[in-house]
């Protein structure tokens, strides 16, 4: 059963491969089960960055059985905050829903040194985003 009064938060960029499975991976993580979290992309690849996947490995996190999604209307509709990863793309827009892009160097094509800044600043973001929508923790 999902409870319907936790906060829900969509990642959202191209490919949904490196950026916005990161964020999504670490707002997992570190919210513990307390926000719901989606990601998706305007044009999702065949499969996750290896060196976005190898880079979150090295802080405990697997991403290695997540598979990109194509962003929907419903994605963005059922979502309280949509987050853009820095990459242009055009997302439904709903009244009441807050938005957000976090401009953020793109992973693709990058090995695992040029990947990990990018990480760490994502997580700085999501440990900021999970004091705003859960103010108590």
């Amino acid at each position: 059963m999902t409870n319907t009064n936790k906060p829900s938060v969509l990642f959202v960029c191209v490919h949904n491969a490196g950026r916005s499975q990161m964020a999504a991976a670490f707002l997992s993580n570190l919210s513990e089960g307390r926000i719901e979290v989606r990601s998706a992309g305007s044009a999702p690849a065949d499969s996750v960055n290896p060196a976005a996947a190898e880079a979150m490995a090295e802080v405990g996190i697997d991403m290695s059985t997540e598979i990109p999604k194509v962003l929907t209307t419903e994605a963005v509709q059922d979502s309280d905050v949509v987050i853009t990863m820095g990459c242009g793309d055009a997302c439904p827009f709903f009244p009441g829903k807050r938005y957000e892009d976090w401009k953020l160097e793109d992973p693709a094509g990058q090995g695992v040194e040029a990947v990990r800044p990018i990480r760490d600043e994502i997580r700085k973001r999501i440990e900021n985003l999970i004091s705003e929508l859960l103010p108590a923790a």
